[in-house]
């Protein structure tokens, strides 16, 4: 029996305070128009993030994360955390957020793709809303959905942030309009660094060059594009290619598919 029809008959309820040492979880899902911005907060508990349609940016813990439609965000509790959905104003993002009471232990982030039957299983827990662990049906959907987070493959859609807060500023910059033209020299003095400052900033703290890491905030651009239903040509140029091939070429060799792949 399908766990959509073992649960058909449950009705959505949150536990009460006496059922509070029992939660297993709390989950819902909101639809987001395009443009909302979710102001920053924190959480103490395990989240998982599922847009299973939309696109959406979340920005917390020194990292930029793109979901689109597919994927995951699992992440731990973090002290500013703040999300935007995809700018098109016709395009609307299904959001399914689950918070974990328990049997997670992981504590970065990381982005992971979801298969059929996981996405199933983030769907239903949504749906119930909150899962007490002494109800057995409850605690073993809990266990399955536990195993298929873990058992996850991860997808290269992160992007670190530095901490200096004038490479910050620099990378924030690059953020609002990926597809700026502006040199390096000209992004380093419009943040009081020299380029050579501004190099050595982002190699130490994000572990990649001033360049590459503006490429992949670029491609990252375009994988939200992608997601709006953009062509690969539409994605290239509004990202800041001004070659289709060679953004094909740079996005292949940076996510391991080619654009299409991610917005399926």
């Amino acid at each position: 029996m399908s766990l959509n029809r073992q649960f058909a008959g449950a009705v959505p309820r949150r536990l009460t305070a006496e059922q509070e040492p029992f939660l297993a979880s709390r989950a819902f899902s909101t639809t987001y128009s395009s443009g909302s911005v979710i102001d920053p907060h924190a959480h103490a508990s395990h989240q998982l993030l599922f847009a299973s349609s939309g696109a959406m940016t979340v920005a917390g813990d020194r990292t930029s994360w793109m979901i689109p439609p597919g994927r995951a965000g699992d992440s731990r509790g973090h002290p500013s955390l703040h999300s935007h959905v995809g700018r098109r104003r016709d395009a609307l993002a299904l959001l399914s957020r689950v918070a974990f009471a328990c049997g997670v232990r992981r504590t970065s982030c990381r982005v992971i793709s979801v298969r059929p039957l996981q996405r199933e299983l983030i769907l239903r827990v949504a749906e119930l809303a909150a899962l007490d662990s002494r109800v057995a049906p409850e605690a073993r959907l809990m266990s399955v959905l536990l195993d298929e987070i873990e058992a996850a493959d991860v997808e290269p859609l992160l992007l670190p942030l530095p901490a200096d807060a004038r490479a910050l500023t620099a990378a924030q910059r690059i953020l609002r309009d990926p597809a700026e033209g502006a040199t390096a020299p000209i992004v380093a003095r419009q943040c009081g660094l020299g380029v050579r400052t501004l190099e050595r900033l982002f190699r130490a703290e994000t572990g990649m060059p001033f360049g590459l890491w503006r490429q992949k905030a670029r491609l990252l651009e375009s994988v939200r594009l992608l997601a709006e239903g953009r062509s690969v040509t539409d994605a290239a140029l509004e990202s800041g290619y001004s070659s289709v091939s060679a953004y094909i070429a740079a996005f292949k060799q940076t996510f391991g598919c080619t654009p299409g792949a991610t917005s399926t």
